[in-house]
């Protein structure tokens, strides 16, 4: 957890600007999916990099309770249509690195 918090600090601070351009619906998200859609919690998934259309589909679940998770059903009940779309369009707007760890 530790290590994926400072992940998530370092990526916040290399890119101060992309983090604070995300729209204030999405920035409610960081502190469980990270500013930049990174988590930072083990049971929360990266946002990052996710396609729209999935984005879309599991918050309008979580906002109509067909699928459940305590915090994320509090979380998405307010959402308006756009506002799940703002968020989805940003961190499906994120690109992800993938990179091999050492050598081998």
């Amino acid at each position: 957890m530790r290590r994926r918090a400072l992940v998530a600090v370092l990526l916040a601070a290399a890119l101060p600007g992309a983090a604070a351009d995300a729209p204030a619906k999405a920035r409610q998200c960081a502190p469980c999916h990270g500013p930049m859609g990174l988590s930072v919690q083990p049971d929360a998934p990266n946002l990052a990099g996710q396609p729209r259309a999935y984005l879309v589909a599991q918050l309008a679940a979580y906002r109509s309770g067909k699928r459940v998770n305590e915090q994320m059903n509090v979380m998405a009940r307010s959402l308006a249509d756009a506002d799940i779309e703002e968020i989805a369009e940003w961190f499906s707007s994120l690109k992800v690195e993938v990179k091999k760890n050492g050598a081998g």
